[in-house]
């Protein structure tokens, strides 16, 4: 698990294909490598990767089909920055939200824009996804810890501050560009508890009726 707080600024130092996936060598820049063993993982923009080698300065972790399937890392270069944070400890503040590294897909930045010393982000996200972003809900966007500031068509609007900008690739984020998305966990299990509840062996007492006034899928 992680919380969506950035913990360090990489770059991807290296690509290797392997019988159809990837291996990716990544400087850490002043992430913390000390406490970092074989096996440990590492959430790169956002994916929970497992940790395969530990060098000086740098990482290499193996990233699946499935991964480069629903993720960014594929498109990635040499030399392209990466969000970084290590696995959460049962003794570390939560200071974003509760974050897996599963990534549920891609969505693509449409708009950027300026408020005050802050940045407007505009982001597209798949009709699948978008169903469980709601306006001052949690998302998490390459990584990142982010709140919901209103949805608008299959758009959902962020608003970042200049700290966040300057700890994150968002700073470099542009109209087109692809980001990972995780959508929050809490969503995710309601819809499926919702969906099997009565009659599945589940007790529910739940009115299904009024959930699905409520927009619930039931």
């Amino acid at each position: 698990m992680f919380t969506g707080i950035i913990q360090a600024l990489g770059q991807i130092r290296g690509m290797q294909p392997q019988s159809g996936d990837l291996r990716l060598t990544v400087a850490a820049g002043n992430l913390d490598l000390s406490d970092v063993q074989l096996g440990d993982s590492i959430a790169v923009s956002g994916a929970c990767l497992t940790v395969v080698e530990v060098q000086r300065d740098a990482f290499a972790v193996d990233v699946s089909r499935e991964t480069l399937d629903k993720t960014i890392l594929g498109r990635l270069q040499v030399g392209s920055p990466v969000n970084l944070e290590k696995a959460l400890r049962l003794a570390d503040r939560l200071g974003g939200h509760l974050v897996a590294g599963h990534v549920d897909g891609v969505g693509q930045v449409r708009e950027v824009s300026a408020s005050g010393r802050s940045q407007v982000f505009a982001i597209a996200a798949p009709p699948d996804l978008l169903r469980y972003v709601a306006a001052k809900g949690s998302v998490c966007v390459d990584g990142i810890s982010l709140t919901v500031n209103a949805l608008r068509g299959d758009l959902f609007m962020l608003n970042l501050i200049p700290h966040t900008l300057a700890q994150t690739t968002a700073a470099q984020w542009r109209p087109g560009q692809s980001v990972n998305l995780e959508v929050d966990l809490i969503a995710r299990y309601l819809e499926r508890w919702v969906a099997t509840g009565p009659g599945s062996g589940l007790k529910s007492t739940v009115d299904r009726d009024s959930l699905a006034a409520k927009g619930f899928p039931v």
